[in-house]
């Protein structure tokens, strides 16, 4: 059984960074699709990035990562603002044979981590 878990969150100031990492244990994920998702006090769960494969991606003022070795995926925030106060979760879906894209939709994971609390205060 696939087991997530996030860490990485903590109190930052608006204009600093945070790395949250996803640590894998229980299988591989090399056979997963791994999200970041967040979800602010009364917002409903927002995606905000995908990897598959080795590939990473940015988005704005975030990167997704893989390391292999480690089994772990990272999410890398820049420029934070007051706006990115939430709770991040990383999550997994099985890759298909054939697939070779992802996306940040929900239903796509069956895998989820308890999240991590990312708050941005001055």
């Amino acid at each position: 059984q696939l087991q997530l878990v996030e860490s990485g969150g903590g109190l930052v100031q608006p204009g600093g960074s945070l790395r949250l990492s996803c640590a894998a244990s229980g299988s591989t994920l090399d056979n997963y699709v791994i999200g970041w998702f967040r979800q602010a006090p009364g917002k409903e769960r927002e995606g905000i990035l995908c990897i598959i494969f080795k590939g990473g991606s940015t988005k704005g003022r975030f990167t997704i990562s893989r390391d292999i070795t480690k089994n772990t995926v990272y999410l890398q925030m820049s420029s934070l603002v007051i706006e990115d106060t939430a709770v991040y979760y990383c999550a997994a879906g099985l890759r298909g044979p054939f697939q070779t894209t992802c996306t940040t939709a929900a239903y796509a994971y069956d895998y989820w981590g308890q999240g991590t609390q990312v708050t941005v205060s001055s």
